[in-house]
């Protein structure tokens, strides 16, 4: 028996099963099932030879010296082919898990940057083909870095060779979407369905005038929702999928998955059906390409993303990202409070150590305000008033304020927007205090001081600032996102031995590699240091012990901790007693003892 046809048989009644729940359909599951068999006959020999060594470590991913970057092929290296010239500086910077940020064709101008997708087997032109992302992924898999690329699988672009057959009114592309012939049905939807864009796209469908039929838009107008609820659409998609794999693809991040199976008189979030499909395309990678693995786009509390990982047994996501976090991480640096942020880690700590979280300050997206206010409602915090001082403390409109942001999507009926800048920005490194710098730094440290995949933005390396130049570009300035998007700095880096940022993390992702603590299965907790500007993170490890400490505070701090006997700094080499840690302001100390 082949590889594939023992994994086929190890999984295939389960595969069938859910399958033909979904369904009922056993033409449609025998074309599935021929699918995956002619996928995995594409897979080339070394990408087999790859198969093969990760499932003998199946837990690759959560090795303590995996670090992630984030990018933007034409950002950062013009073309595929650009970034490929660029993997040593990668690999210096100690990046051995490269995010490529959407690359799939999509139409200028209305391409949600990049996450409307016309061709789900082409490359954008202007970046490159096939044929150079695959020769990428090959030399990092030699030089020994996995790959992550978006799959949009919830909707494609309105010019996608189905969405333009769907308007010449082929009746088997429109049910490939959600058509309907008038509004009725849609207005019904529209009651229970909540809005992802009320400001920017209001509403959930759009008015399609080659049909003459309306048409589920939840999103953007151009971009339309699939239906998964039509077998084809599943089979097809995941077809797609198992293709970016075939090119060396290792992650692939479900984008928007909680959205993908539509019911009337629900949410259409989070439904049963979605983690029986979201099962069933790990099932697919399982027995065609077991290397790769499926990272989850889930905005939610960690503990309600937690369904998207699936049962040891049932896995669903390997990961999921940790977007709470993130969001409760600026809610501190503003409010120089860490009551808030000690909670949300302490809810993070509680979850099953299986889970791996991809942690991350900040992203290609924006920051949004979905804190805890239950939480907060303790302290006297309202809502809508907080969120108005998160925005003005990240536009410097506060007189203790040197962060440097942009709204993006702002609503002022309900007091609410959302924040765009790079991490260094937003530390305040545009005014040039030192006190910024050890911001920045301070919050890389927390960063990698957490269990999980830790994902820095391109750029913030250096210390990267907001460009301002998008505002000029009539394509993006309507689109605030751009702020940090801005083209990587190469005369910056090239300058890197002399950026203290850059140094500082060089430092600190060295010590993470090597020191047993920050295995992925040490023991994590928050620690009580009796100041509330200081979160306490404790880690051990088959006799070491790690106290970290993270001043938020713009004065200098003192941690109380009950803990016993020295501990060293391994930042500075200095041994003391932790009974009381002096901390400087918006500074750090990672202590180790054994």
């Amino acid at each position: 028996m082949s590889d594939y046809q023992q994994r086929f048989a190890r999984h295939g009644a389960e595969l069938r099963a859910i399958y033909l729940e979904l369904y009922h359909d056993e033409h449609a599951y025998d074309y599935f099932c021929s699918m995956l068999e002619r996928m995995y006959g594409q897979r080339s020999k070394a990408l087999r030879a790859l198969d093969a060594e990760r499932e003998k470590n199946p837990h690759w991913y959560k090795d303590q010296k995996m670090l992630g970057m984030q990018l933007y092929t034409q950002c950062f290296g013009g073309t595929l082919n650009g970034v490929r010239a660029h993997l040593d500086y990668l690999r210096e910077t100690g990046v051995n898990y490269l995010h490529l940020m959407p690359l799939l064709e999509s139409p200028e101008g209305k391409s949600d940057g990049g996450y409307a997708v016309s061709d789900f087997r082409r490359v954008q032109p202007d970046l490159g083909t096939m044929e150079d992302l695959a020769a990428l992924t090959a030399e990092c898999h030699e030089m020994g870095m996995a790959v992550c690329v978006d799959f949009v699988m919830n909707h494609t672009s309105d010019e996608h060779d189905w969405a333009r057959r769907a308007k010449a009114g082929e009746a088997e592309y429109q049910q490939r979407y959600f058509f309907f012939d008038n509004w009725d049905v849609p207005n019904q939807f529209e009651q229970t369905v909540p809005q992802v864009f009320p400001t920017t796209a209001p509403g959930s469908f759009t008015w399609c005038p080659e049909a003459g039929k309306v048409v589920m838009t939840s999103f953007y107008p151009f971009q339309w929702d699939l239906n998964y609820g039509n077998p084809t659409v599943l089979n097809d998609m995941t077809e797609n999928m198992l293709f970016l794999c075939n090119q060396g693809i290792d992650v692939i991040r479900l984008d928007a998955v909680p959205y993908i199976w539509k019911q009337l008189w629900t949410n259409c979030r989070n439904l049963p059906q979605v983690h029986q499909l979201v099962r069933l395309m790990n099932l697919a990678i399982t027995v065609v390409c077991p290397g790769a693995l499926l990272l989850g786009e889930v905005v939610m509390e960690p503990d309600k993303v937690v369904p998207y990982f699936g049962t040891p047994e049932k896995p669903e996501c390997q990961m999921l990202y940790n977007v709470t976090t993130m969001c409760t991480t600026w809610h501190t640096v503003a409010t120089q409070d860490a009551r808030l942020l000690r909670h949300q880690m302490d809810t993070v700590f509680a979850l099953p150590r299986q889970y791996t979280f991809l942690n991350y300050l900040r992203c290609h997206d924006d920051i949004g305000w979905g804190l805890d206010y239950g939480f907060l409602r303790q302290f006297g915090v309202d809502e809508v008033a907080h969120k108005r001082f998160l925005s003005d403390y990240f536009q410097g409109k506060c007189f203790d304020s040197e962060a440097r942001g942009e709204l993006y999507n702002d609503d002022p009926r309900l007091g609410d927007a959302r924040q765009c800048g790079t991490t260094a920005s937003l530390c305040g490194r545009e005014t040039g205090s030192e006190m910024s710098l050890r911001l920045d730094i301070a919050l890389h440290a927390f960063l990698l001081t957490q269990s999980g995949l830790p994902i820095l933005y391109s750029g913030d390396e250096l210390g990267q600032c907001n460009d301002y130049s998008y505002h000029d570009d009539p394509l993006k300035r309507d689109d605030s996102r751009y702020l940090h998007r801005g083209k990587f700095d190469w005369d910056a880096a090239a300058r890197r031995e002399e950026n203290p940022i850059y140094t500082a993390l060089q430092d600190l992702e060295a010590l993470r590699r090597t020191e047993p603590v920050f295995h992925a299965d040490a023991d994590v907790w928050t620690l009580e240091p009796y100041n509330d500007h200081i979160l306490g993170i404790g880690r051990y490890y088959r006799g070491q012990k790690l106290l970290a400490l993270f001043n938020f505070a713009r004065t200098p701090q003192t941690a109380y901790l009950s803990e016993q006997g020295q501990f060293r700094d391994l930042a500075t080499g200095e041994t003391l007693y932790v009974q009381s840690v002096p901390l400087e302001a918006c500074g750090y100390r990672w202590l180790l003892q054994g």
